[in-house]
């Protein structure tokens, strides 16, 4: 065999290689996961550790629970949906718009008072008291309508006695991120929001109380893979590394506390 044909072999074989490894550089892997607005301060976190040592792609979307819940109904392309409870997940499995049995908690929410630095109240001192201080005219909290810590902040009111009192004063946010920024463009001069919130920039020098897990609902954060999902391996294989993985780890470093391995657990 002349030197000239090998080297025309070769060539060919390098060619036929290089030809075979397109698709997999052209079709990286991809999920969408629609999140719960607490979530945004540690998501990113999550996505860029899991895209570290995946290599997949993850685009993420965020807002209230309630709005995600009805838009996934309505054939929203999603892959996963992170919740801020589980009541949602439960139901998309039993409508049939999830995958069965892919329910899993990923975390235990926590809620705070919160009020700016310059508040006269402080609520880690005076609690409650705070929110009928006539200096605070506007509260910031999640439309309870549609947003699991909405529903948590009134459970809690309530059991203070003071809902009838302060319920004027109540402004709602679409979701706890919107509630969340109320407070910090000084809209409101309180907010309840979730634990997770408070490393936020416009937050982190504020003056917050940590209410009471006595005093509303357990706040119970389920994920679930979505009958949508064009990529299910990727979209489990995700899950299971923000409750078992790394991303469990950045969860708890963010106030979520550690929840067992199914929304009925207790």
């Amino acid at each position: 065999m002349s030197v000239k044909n090998s080297f025309g072999k070769i060539l060919l074989a390098i060619f036929a290689v290089c030809w075979l490894a397109v698709p997999v550089f052209a079709q990286k892997r991809q999920i969408r996961v629609a999140s719960a607005a607490d979530l945004q301060t540690v998501m990113p976190q999550i996505v860029k550790a899991y895209e570290t040592r995946s290599g997949t792609s993850v685009e993420v979307v965020y807002g209230s629970s309630g709005n995600f819940y009805a838009q996934i109904q309505n054939g929203a392309p999603l892959d996963v949906f992170f919740s801020a409870d589980s009541e949602y997940p439960r139901k998309l499995e039993e409508a049939g718009f999830a995958e069965p049995q892919s329910a899993v908690i990923y975390g235990l929410g926590r809620i705070v008072l919160w009020m700016p630095a310059n508040a006269s109240c402080n609520p880690e001192g005076e609690g409650w008291k705070c929110l009928v201080n006539p200096d605070v005219r506007k509260i910031a909290i999640a439309n309870p309508e549609h947003a699991p810590y909405g529903r948590a902040a009134v459970a809690a009111l309530r059991k203070a006695g003071i809902y009838s009192e302060i319920r004027a004063k109540l402004v709602f946010g679409e979701n706890i991120s919107q509630a969340a920024q109320f407070v910090e463009s000084g809209n409101a001069q309180a907010a309840i929001l979730a634990y997770s919130l408070i490393s936020l920039p416009g937050l982190r020098g504020g003056k917050k109380w940590e209410i009471p897990k006595a005093t509303y609902p357990r706040i119970e954060q389920a994920a679930v893979v979505l009958k949508s999902s064009k990529d299910k391996i990727v979209a489990q294989d995700f899950v299971k590394f923000v409750t078992k993985g790394q991303g469990r780890e950045l969860l708890a470093e963010f106030g979520f506390q550690p929840p067992g391995d199914h929304p009925s657990a207790q």
